[in-house]
């Protein structure tokens, strides 16, 4: 699989990276519903045989599930075999926390410091190639020895990004990027160090994130998007009578209830492009993503090998200015999502 290069990091890395996000298991808010780990470790074995050189993971992701899959997947992997591992900090569910409440955004530095310990012994590895924040840090709940519940007011964000810079410093982290960070967050952070990469929501049906990406790419900011297939919708394979688990958080999402008809819509005006390239809808989507001027990878989950080979030719495939003109024309059209439908 062709690499491009990952901002001005040092890396190259493939088009389509592996997501864990989905093979996290249940109990916990944004599960996808039950998984079954061996599906889950061949999944990651198959991913990296088919070429895909980086993997992104979180310890959210079934409150470190999904980062002890990817220890396992990886650990009788020759390092030279071994993919790039990205994976995150600061969300928190703290014990005494309700699993199917939301979790804390919390950037302490000690809770950061602490999260990275754990990340590193889950994953089985000695640093971590990208050290990303996976949300704004809104401040906490917490509880005083015997004293009641006091709010933590959140953490600026000069002083979470100033212990990233400090991690990358240590050599604990290879790169340090922003997840869900707005334009004007970016600036306050390469005001103290440089961000290396951003990782922002970017679909075909969720282009909101235009601006960032063109920060990015003004800065030689790598750019990961996540949810390119926009959590399954453009996959091809989803129906209007289609029905999701209760344990799944994807049946109380907009997405795939009132605002699914206009989805859909958009997925079968690219099902005549993807028959003129013989590929399938979701390579489409992918490369629609990944074509997007300064995007550098996209990430992409799946809980068994088979799926995985449904995506992977997004990699070769090469949308003409026609189906590109096509795709904007869809979007706009059908009046799904929202954001610009051109660069």
């Amino acid at each position: 699989m062709n690499t491009r290069p990952f901002g001005d990091t040092g890396m190259d890395i493939t088009p389509l990276g592996f997501g864990t996000w989905v093979i996290a298991g249940p109990g916990w808010q944004y599960s996808w519903g039950a998984t079954d780990d061996a599906d889950s470790i061949a999944a990651i074995r198959h991913a990296v045989d088919s070429g895909l050189n980086w993997l992104d993971t979180a310890p959210a992701y079934g409150l470190g599930h999904a980062e002890t899959l990817v220890g396992r997947a990886l650990a009788d992997l020759p390092e030279s075999d071994r993919p790039y591992v990205f994976t995150k900090t600061g969300l928190i569910w703290e014990d005494g926390d309700d699993r199917q409440g939301p979790p804390r955004r919390i950037m302490r530095p000690e809770a950061v410091r602490a999260e990275l310990e754990q990340s590193l012994r889950r994953l089985g590895l000695d640093h971590i190639d990208l050290y990303q924040v996976h949300w704004p840090d809104t401040g906490a709940v917490f509880v005083y020895g015997g004293e009641g519940e006091g709010v933590a007011a959140p953490t600026p964000l000069e002083e979470y990004w100033q212990v990233m810079a400090d991690l990358k410093k240590e050599g604990k982290v290879r790169a340090i990027g922003l997840s869900n960070h707005s334009v004007a967050e970016l600036n306050r952070a390469e005001a103290v160090a440089h961000v290396d990469a951003i990782q922002p929501p970017f679909s075909a049906i969720n282009r909101t994130s235009a601006p960032e990406i063109a920060w990015a790419q003004a800065h030689s900011t790598g750019v990961i998007a996540y949810s390119p297939l926009q959590s399954g919708l453009l996959t091809g394979a989803f129906t209007p009578d289609r029905v999701l688990s209760a344990d799944d958080w994807r049946s109380a999402s907009p997405d795939f209830t009132t605002n699914l008809p206009a989805n859909l819509a958009l997925v079968d005006a690219l099902r005549p492009i993807a028959a003129r390239h013989n590929a399938k809808v979701a390579e489409v989507a992918l490369a629609w993503a990944t074509s997007w001027p300064g995007v550098t990878g996209a990430i992409v989950g799946a809980r068994t090998p088979a799926q995985i080979d449904g995506w992977t030719g997004a990699s070769t495939l090469t949308l003409t200015p026609a189906d590109q003109e096509e795709i904007a024309t869809a979007i706009t059209t059908t009046g799904a999502g929202t954001g610009p439908a051109r660069p």
